[in-house]
């Protein structure tokens, strides 16, 4: 049950080591750090609730402030099917999700084959969240990601190819190589970064999102109703940018969403052993906003609670704090050998994988069979190996774009005295490393 509170009241915060939990005690869930909460692994039916009408017109804030742990239960149709999705969303959110592991899993190939440098962090595990909110979003709305980018590129439609190249550093890559793995960016898909520092991205989304406000109550754009998702994950929370762009949003009613990855665990610290209260949802209500918790491991879940949250933003009615409960099997990065999470905790979670899961349904409900499933696959791994094909034939960006995109200047480090491009004098590199 959905619970209400006065907005003069506070939250009690939960004790440390205490059997609070997000299921009740209805389900026994595996806890890495043998403490008695039950924070991982909840499954509970959810429902969203909106905000309650506001009882004096001219408050600065609605004397109640919803709080929603339990966020949207599971969609019953008009229809006798009581089925939560058609056979064409579920074979888009299918091919989506397969689209989204195959490429993550080709990257590791191409990883450890010396085709990507740097650090390379994949997405397997988390596919529910990007492709439940992303296929939602119309071709104009925003999403700004962070360096866990790939998959969010690909739902919002960049093609295989673009990233892939990017990933290799060549010039037909979406930021013509320059971007890498953790810098996805495309002007034309309105995908507005991947940023490699934790919370560098949520100001960028919370800008995006009032120049969509901006356009459609001072420029009168009436057929403005762009949403912008900002996505990050549970280590970002505790962040000042996190609660200051909180604050922004709810204070001017900015068309968002602030999509919580939490995977449990920020590079090698457990959620639970870093912060306070661990219910991120929570942080959503103490700035006038709802704040929902769903399982991430459930892409038909996460599909309803990005409906209810993005309508509320199309809307004009305010932001919404998502925390979507997830985990990712590989880990932090390419680079990183993931010895501290204990094999139980991951066989857990490999266990509820949000594609097998969505596979079984849309075969139980008779959606598809498993011939159609089996076609879609094919077509994925077609379009991945021609990715790589694409990506390996492309050429490597010329020296002088290294200096592009620095300042202001579109040639890079400015005019020199006699009134040319410095980039153009041949000593201008002289003494630096070989490009």
């Amino acid at each position: 049950m959905a619970s209400a509170f006065s907005a003069t009241k506070f939250t009690q915060p939960l004790p440390l080591n205490t059997s609070t939990s997000r299921s009740h005690g209805k389900q026994s869930v595996f806890d890495p750090l043998k403490s008695s909460t039950s924070f991982l692994g909840s499954t509970r039916k959810l429902r969203f609730t909106s905000f309650p009408k506001l009882n004096q017109p001219n408050s600065h804030r609605p004397s109640l402030v919803v709080a929603v742990s339990e966020a949207v239960k599971e969609k019953k149709l008009k229809s006798t099917s009581n089925l939560l999705i058609t056979k064409e969303e579920g074979l888009e959110l299918y091919e989506d999700m397969v689209l989204g592991r195959a490429f993550e899993d080709m990257c590791a190939q191409m990883y450890y084959r010396g085709k990507m440098f740097g650090f390379v962090h994949l997405y397997n595990g988390q596919e529910a969240v990007s492709t439940g909110f992303i296929k939602l979003l119309k071709k104009e709305d925003y999403v700004v990601s962070t360096y866990r980018d790939h998959v969010h590129a690909l739902s919002k439609g960049v093609p295989a190819r673009a990233v892939m190249s990017e990933l290799f550093g060549k010039t037909t890559g979406c930021c013509r190589g320059q971007g890498g793995s953790m810098h996805m960016f495309s002007k034309e898909h309105n995908l507005l970064g991947g940023f490699a520092f934790i919370g560098e991205g949520i100001p960028v989304a919370t800008g995006a999102a009032f120049t969509s406000k901006y356009k459609r109550e001072v420029l009168k754009e009436g057929d403005s109703e762009d949403v912008t998702l900002a996505f990050f994950g549970d280590g970002t929370c505790n962040n000042g940018q996190f609660f200051e762009c909180l604050n922004l949003a709810a204070l001017w009613k900015l068309p968002i969403v602030f999509v919580v990855e939490n995977n449990l665990w920020a590079i090698g610290m457990s959620h639970l052993r870093a912060t306070s209260d661990p219910e991120i949802w929570k942080k959503g209500p103490a700035f006038g906003m709802p704040g929902v918790h769903v399982d991430g491991m459930d892409v038909l879940k996460v599909r309803e609670v990005a409906k209810a949250a993005i309508g509320r933003a199309r809307r004009g009615e305010g932001p919404t704090l998502v925390e979507c409960e997830t985990y990712r099997f590989r880990g932090h990065s390419l680079a990183d050998p993931d010895e501290l999470r204990d094999p139980a905790e991951k066989a857990h979670y490999a266990a509820r994988d949000p594609i097998i899961s969505l596979k079984k349904y849309i075969i139980e409900k008779s959606l598809a069979s498993e011939a159609e499933l089996k076609v879609i696959e094919k077509k994925i791994d077609e379009v991945v190996e021609d990715a790589v094909e694409f990506a390996n034939e492309s050429p490597l960006p010329p020296r002088s774009q290294l200096l592009e995109n620095v300042f202001a200047d579109p040639k890079g480090f400015g005019i020199g005295p006699d009134g040319r491009y410095r980039c153009e004098d041949p000593k201008f590199t002289e003494g630096t490393a070989h490009v």
